[in-house]
C-alpha cells in the first residue's frame, strides 16, 4: 500500500458532487425542454431547469470566492509542460498498462490535460451556457440592446451547443474517473478526500 494523500477538502468534495448533481439535472431537464425526451412535463422541466441553473451559478460564484481566498486557484493554472506525455498516455499507454506519467501531490492535484479541460469548462462552456441561458430567460428585456443578427433561435442553438459540449465533458470525465488502478479508486478519493500515492 502506498502513501496516502489528503487531496480533496470537504468543500472541494461538496463543490464537486453538487456541481455533478446540478449539471446532470440541468442536462436532463434541458433536453426535456428541448423535446428530446418526454420523461418530464414541459412546465416541470422548465421550472427544474431554472432553479438548478440559479443554484449552479451561485455555487460557481461561491467556488470562485473559495478558490481565490484559499489560494487553490493555482491548481487550475494551465500548463503545456508534459502535455504530449499525457496525450500519449490517454491515447495509447492506458490501454497497454503503462505507468501514469503524472505524479500527484497536494500542491499539484491535476495533470496538465485535466487543467486544460477544467479551464475550458470554466472559461468557455460555462460562460456560453450562462450567457445564452440568461439571454433566453430575459429576452423580452434585453433584445433591443442586442445586435439584430442575434435572434432567440440563435441564442437557443448556442445554448444547446453548450449543453452538448458539457455532456461530452461529463462523459469523458466519468470515463477517466474509472481509469485508476481500480475503476473506483479515483471516485473513492472524491468521496473520502484520500488518494493513494503510487
Amino acid at each position: 500500500m502506498g502513501e496516502r494523500l489528503y487531496l480533496f477538502t470537504r468543500f472541494e468534495r461538496f463543490w464537486h458532487w453538487s456541481q455533478a448533481t446540478l449539471i446532470i439535472t440541468l442536462l436532463f431537464s434541458g433536453f426535456a425542454v428541448h423535446g428530446s425526451h418526454a420523461l418530464l412535463e414541459f412546465r416541470t422541466a422548465v421550472e427544474i431547469h431554472e432553479v438548478s441553473a440559479w443554484m449552479l451559478m451561485l455555487l460557481w460564484v461561491f467556488g470562485i470566492f473559495w478558490h481565490f481566498t484559499t489560494g487553490q486557484w493555482h491548481q487550475y493554472t494551465p500548463t503545456l509542460k508534459n502535455i504530449d506525455r499525457m496525450l500519449r498516455y490517454y491515447v495509447h499507454g492506458i490501454f497497454i498498462g503503462a505507468p501514469h506519467p503524472y505524479k500527484i501531490t497536494v500542491e499539484r492535484k491535476h495533470n496538465p490535460l485535466q487543467r486544460l479541460s477544467y479551464l475550458f469548462v470554466k472559461v468557455m462552456i460555462g460562460p456560453l451556457l450562462w450567457l445564452t441561458g440568461l439571454l433566453y430567460l430575459f429576452w423580452e428585456q434585453m433584445q433591443e440592446q442586442l445586435s439584430p443578427w442575434l435572434g432567440l433561435q440563435q441564442v437557443a442553438l448556442l445554448h444547446t451547443a453548450g449543453a452538448f459540449m458539457m455532456l461530452i465533458f461529463l462523459i469523458a470525465h466519468v470515463y477517466l474517473a474509472t481509469t485508476g488502478r481500480t475503476p473506483l479508486e479515483h471516485i473513492r478519493a472524491m468521496v473520502s478526500g484520500w488518494e493513494e500515492k503510487h
